[in-house]
This record gives C-alpha cells, sequence and structure tokens, in this order.
C-alpha cells in the first residue's frame, strides 16, 4: 500500500528491544517518530541511531515517542547497540523493532512488495530508510526518505516536529529554514479579520496572501 500525509499510520505488533510493540496503542495520546534503517551493523546507520539517542531527552520534551526499525531480528538489534554505544558515546535508549519477515517495511511502504525474508544485504534493502511523523491522532504528518549513503539530519526532523506542533496547537504555517522563537506565517484560510481578533498586538501584511506574525506562545 502506498502511505500518504494524512493517512492513518497502518497498526501493527512486532517484537522489539523493549518487548511487544502494539503501534497505535504504543502511540496512546502521544506523537511519534518510526525511523527505519537498511540494516544492522553497517556505518551510516550507527551514528544515527546514537545520535537520535543523544536526542531523546529532546523529543521527551515535545511528547514525543521514537522506535527505530530494520529488516533484522531483534537478536541483532541487542547484539548490535554495544557497538553504537562504544563509538557514538550514547546508548540506545528507545526501542528498535524487529522486522525480519517485513511485515511493517511493506505495510510502510518502505520496500519492493514483492521482496522475500531471508538473508538480505544492505544494497537489497536500499529503500528501507524512511522517517515517519504520527500525530496523537495515528494520522502521518511528514515523511522523509533518504538514499542509503547520505545520514539524515535529525536535527532537520525536530525542527519540522516543532513546527508540526506548533500548527497543530495555534493553525500558523512556518517560513522557510524557521526556527523554534521566529515569526510565523498566518494561514490565507483565516481572514483579516478573525487575525486581528486572534493576534490583538498586530500582524506585518506583506502581500494580501503573505502575512507574518510573531509566534505564538
Amino acid at each position: 500500500m502506498t502511505i500518504r500525509i494524512g493517512d492513518e499510520a497502518p497498526d501493527f505488533t512486532a517484537e522489539s528491544t523493549e518487548g511487544t510493540i502494539r503501534f497505535h496503542e504504543w502511540i496512546g495520546d502521544s506523537w511519534a517518530i518510526l525511523f527505519s534503517h537498511p540494516k544492522d551493523f553497517t556505518p551510516v546507520c550507527t551514528t544515527e541511531l546514537g545520535y537520535m539517542a543523544k536526542l531523546k531527552p529532546e523529543f521527551d520534551k515535545r511528547n514525543t515517542k521514537i522506535v527505530g526499525l530494520s529488516v533484522d531480528p531483534v537478536s541483532d538489534h541487542k547484539a548490535w547497540v554495544g557497538d553504537i554505544a562504544e563509538t557514538q558515546g550514547h546508548a540506545v535508549n528507545y526501542p528498535l523493532i524487529g522486522d525480519a519477515d517485513l511485515a511493517v517495511a511493506k505495510l510502510y511502504d518502505m520496500i519492493h512488495p514483492n521482496a522475500s525474508p531471508g538473508p538480505r544485504t544492505a544494497v537489497d534493502n536500499a529503500t528501507v530508510r524512511s522517517v515517519f511523523l504520527i500525530g496523537p491522532d495515528k494520522k502521518v504528518k511528514a515523511m522523509l526518505v533518504y538514499p542509503m549513503s547520505a545520514g539524515r539530519n535529525f536535527d532537520e526532523v525536530l525542527r519540522l516536529l516543532d513546527s508540526l506542533q506548533l500548527n497543530a496547537k495555534h493553525t500558523v504555517a512556518t517560513p522557510v529554514n524557521w526556527k523554534p522563537g521566529e515569526d510565523v506565517i498566518i494561514p490565507t484560510s483565516v481572514s483579516d479579520e478573525d487575525a486581528k481578533k486572534k493576534y490583538p498586538q498586530g500582524f506585518k501584511t506583506l502581500k494580501p496572501y503573505l502575512r507574518v506574525v510573531a509566534q505564538p506562545k
């Protein structure tokens, strides 16, 4: 199946390094980030999983759970985490899903639907390099897909999460390269009259369709 922004994130039950995960139940009333990597004991993924462990306190502050996945068994994950802690300086502090039967990878359209389980190389799994940001309503809010050779920018994932959460709370949009604390955009769906009520401190109109205002608190 094809996953699009706004779709309900497919539910699943899978084993992880922290026990059985029933995905929707596990998310609960939190936000969630599901990120996949092609194979355990690979160099780029080692750096990524360590960095996500470093960032976990920031995600915790944002009521966001993080979970990794690869099409390897949980036993491989548990054997690999020592290397991650040793080389990256941060121990994995979130669950890693084992998906050796490719069930979740196929459910989330991360791998060719005809791919078969069994011994697989990282190249065979190159397409499993995705990030899904999911809201408390279990809807997919954003997706990122990277090639196998390029490490992902998880600082950008955090920035994107901040933008999504700001929109969910205040119905505003964020401009190019926005960072938390900077001005935001009033969507065109909000009339000037309503904008004046919502922002009594005022806002700046650059064009009728481009109005900026201080970030709501």
